[in-house]
């Protein structure tokens, strides 16, 4: 029987090493952290992660503010958004919540944020930090997975570690964050990947991020197996209260027989990435406070 990742857990136990940082501060007379995040539309899926994010600001002392827009905003008025939070300096650190519009984008958004409050690690500058010692903000997620690793005392150097999923969220930035400063040897499919079988059985640890519920069953993978399952997908479900339930990209009940270590969906990965930007936000704030 495998070994629970707890996302939530190890979520709260940062929020709470965060919190303490927070209450020295403003003991000290120093203003909290102060994280924004540019919501556009009505996407569910979107207000449910921002509302994720003000309430781990809630929690460890942050200000945290909420700027929201109708889908029909102008890509010019988003940027004009976002210039402005470059240049305030009571603004230690912003997200504009993806997706966006069709007409609007992401590239250009993107490109326009400042590195320096880039906590969702998505600018250029940041990713292509990625490889190197002097680590800027990190992709959220593939931080909060490091992090549950380390947590859980799960060692990557030497171990074979196959990332499923190539997107530069999650897949490709996971990827080198395993075999950069995680030593590790990384092979990265994906799902048009032949024969993904044959490369899943062989991962000593394996992150799947596709957005394919089930697509990992227990015959595509070797026993003691460390499993990190990214997937978030929203699946019709009439028993729910809410109509649809949340499921991963690995089948858990087939593959959780066989593992040493897995992620439950939800409640594995997903509140580590929200704990990444509480993380980030935080450097960003000591850089901005020269602390």
């Amino acid at each position: 029987m495998a070994t629970i990742l707890d996302g939530k857990k190890v979520a709260r136990d940062i929020e709470s090493e965060i919190g303490e940082e927070v209450t020295g501060f403003v003991a000290k007379g120093l203003r909290p952290p102060h994280l924004v995040a540019v919501l556009v539309g009505e996407d569910g899926a979107s207000k449910t992660y921002v509302s994720g994010k003000m309430k781990a600001c809630e929690v460890v002392g942050y200000k945290s503010s909420l700027i929201k827009f109708d889908d029909n905003i102008s890509e010019n008025e988003l940027l004009s958004v976002v210039d402005r939070l470059n240049t305030d300096e009571g603004v230690d650190g912003y997200i504009v919540q993806l997706p966006l519009p069709d007409h609007i984008s992401v590239e250009k958004i993107t490109d326009r944020i400042d590195p320096i409050k880039d906590v969702d690690g998505f600018t250029p500058a940041n990713y292509g930090k990625i490889d190197m010692e002097h680590h800027s903000l990190l992709p959220a997620t593939p931080m909060g997975i490091i992090e549950l690793l380390e947590r859980y005392k799960i060692e990557t150097k030497g171990k074979h570690c196959v990332v499923v999923g190539k997107s530069h969220i999650v897949g490709m930035p996971m990827g080198i964050l395993l075999a950069g400063p995680g030593d590790a040897t990384v092979t990265i499919c994906h799902i048009h990947t032949k024969n993904l079988a044959e490369h899943t059985q062989k991962a000593d640890i394996l992150v799947v991020a596709v957005g394919k519920p089930g697509l990992i069953s227990g015959d595509m993978v070797k026993e003691g197996v460390v499993v990190v399952d990214v997937g978030t997908t929203r699946v019709p479900d009439a028993s729910k209260k809410k109509g649809f339930a949340l499921k991963g990209d690995v089948d858990f009940a087939t593959v959780e027989p066989k593992a040493s270590y897995i992620t439950p969906v939800p409640g594995g990965v997903g509140p580590m990435t929200i704990a990444s930007l509480i993380i980030n936000t935080m450097i960003a704030y000591k850089k901005a406070m020269c602390l």
